[in-house]
């Protein structure tokens, strides 16, 4: 299967927008209010709000192809681009989104692995992500990748608030 990654800008935004909205959706429409679940990705996932983040010099972006249509993104972020004020040494996993069609095909451990090579070449020292606290998969996902539990923060799935485990592993 020919796989491809590619770092995005600020011409993917629609691409991103829909793929993130799509994935988002997939994820997590079974264990939230439709309500709330469409009013963060109207926010989460508007078009304008990811050009800006794709402006942003301490975000990276990359999609997945495979076989030639989109299949995930990643995010990264450094700096102030972190979503919690972080380490100069530290790098932020902000989104990692496979579509659930792609699924078992080992892409969420590629886009991983990405996000690994990423942290070595800009030599950041920890990568830290959030992953809601239900999602007992994803946690499994990360913690066999070295990640552990290291905190917790408040996420808000659109008026409701949720929390995200933050799980942090150090190179």
């Amino acid at each position: 299967m020919e796989t491809l990654f590619r770092k995005a800008g600020v011409k993917d935004a629609q691409l991103l927008a829909q793929l993130g909205a799509d994935t988002f959706r997939e994820t997590f429409a079974a264990g939230n209010d439709p309500e709330h679940l469409q009013q963060y990705i109207a926010n989460a996932f508007h078009e304008a709000k990811l050009r800006q983040e794709l402006a942003h010099p301490e975000s990276r972006f990359y999609i997945l192809e495979a076989e030639g249509a989109p299949a995930g993104y990643l995010k990264l972020n450094t700096g102030s681009a972190q979503t919690e004020a972080g380490a100069e040494t530290a790098m932020e996993i902000e989104r990692i989104y496979v579509r659930s069609s792609w699924q078992q095909h080992g892409f969420g451990k590629a886009l991983l692995q990405l996000a690994f090579d990423q942290a070595a070449l800009h030599n950041r020292q920890e990568i830290w992500l959030g992953v809601w606290e239900k999602n007992e998969r994803a946690v499994r996902f990360y913690e066999r990748y070295g990640f552990v539990i290291t905190g917790s923060h408040a996420f808000y799935m659109g008026e409701e608030k949720q929390t995200d485990l933050i799980m942090t592993k150090t190179r």
